[in-house]
């Protein structure tokens, strides 16, 4: 049972910001936003949320968007910059329902439009041991899910991408059972550190970093951080995720970036930072909750993390 809830350097860190659209004179762009390259600008505001701006350096802009894991294109890192420019993301539509009093469909404009876009440079580590940091584009997630008032009974949020093999080449594989599913239990999906993302180094989102909308999840292992978004489902039961669904034994529900545990295969202990030295780079010892413990601990006071990983 599931416990109850009690860093080349990149453009837009660096270069005079582009204010040049507003983020409600985007909607049109996403269409034709190239799969890599320059993409639409979205504007934002440097965030001032508690451990939403990491002191560490920015992973290369041309790192970021050409070292990917988003297996509805394939399982190499490089298959996502190469094959996402079939993603259409318009027209795009996100039902969040279940658990609620206001169920409803959003679009991509009503979205948009939800909350002041703000810019998070959060650091992001991977399961197989790799990470990198980036400036996010977003707001709260927990600002899209009080619009449809969560029930009492609401203790997780169930997250479903879109699965469509006419778009994604890596469907017809067997890697996974498709739609990609992941879940958070409700308290960690309302932390304001829980990023609803459309954009990334001052643009929108790349095809190939989830566009046109994910999650980022910053104190959890990537593939908690779901891409490409068509649903967001409250529940009262934990709900099935894809990779806890595929290898329980490797992937836990909760997925929080621990050194203590490793993973069956590797250890966890140390990462390496794309970007830094290629091959040769330094491995770096991983914190605890990726470095954010002091914002997001108490989510996890009193429970055995190795048991519940």
């Amino acid at each position: 049972m599931t416990p109850a809830s009690h860093e080349i350097t990149p453009r837009p860190f660096f270069e005079q910001r582009r204010l040049l659209l507003s983020a409600l004179a985007l909607p049109a762009a996403w269409a034709t936003a190239p799969a890599q390259g320059k993409g639409a600008p979205l504007a934002a505001t440097r965030s001032a949320l508690p451990g939403a701006l990491t002191l560490d350096k920015p992973t290369a802009y041309s790192d970021a968007t050409s070292y990917n894991n988003f297996y509805e294109f394939g399982t190499d890192k490089s298959d996502p910059a190469e094959r996402a420019h079939t993603l259409r993301t318009r027209p795009w539509t996100v039902m969040v329902d279940g658990e609620c009093l206001k169920p409803r469909r959003f679009d991509l404009e009503e979205l948009l439009k939800l909350a002041p876009m703000e810019e998070r440079i959060y650091r992001l580590r991977c399961v197989e041991g790799w990470s990198m940091v980036i400036p996010w584009i977003g707001y709260s997630l927990s600002a899209l899910l009080k619009q449809v008032e969560p029930t009492g009974k609401a203790k997780f949020v169930e997250f479903t991408t879109l699965a469509d093999k006419a778009q994604m080449p890596g469907l017809r594989s067997g890697v996974l059972d498709w739609p990609y599913t992941e879940g958070l239990r409700l308290d960690e999906a309302l932390h304001p550190l829980t990023l609803l993302s459309f954009g990334m180094y001052g643009e929108v989102l790349p095809k190939q970093n989830g566009a046109p909308l994910r999650l980022v999840v910053p104190w959890k292992y990537g593939f908690k951080s779901a891409k490409s978004l068509v649903r967001i489902r409250l529940t009262e039961k934990a709900p099935a995720t894809s990779w806890n669904l595929s290898a329980p034994q490797e992937y836990g529900f909760f997925s929080n970036v621990n050194p203590q545990v490793d993973h069956p295969r590797w250890s966890q202990a140390t990462e390496r930072r794309i970007g830094e030295d290629g091959l040769f780079a330094r491995r770096r010892p991983t914190l605890l909750f990726n470095g954010y413990a002091d914002q997001v601990g108490q989510l996890y006071s009193g429970m055995d993390l190795k048991k519940w990983f």
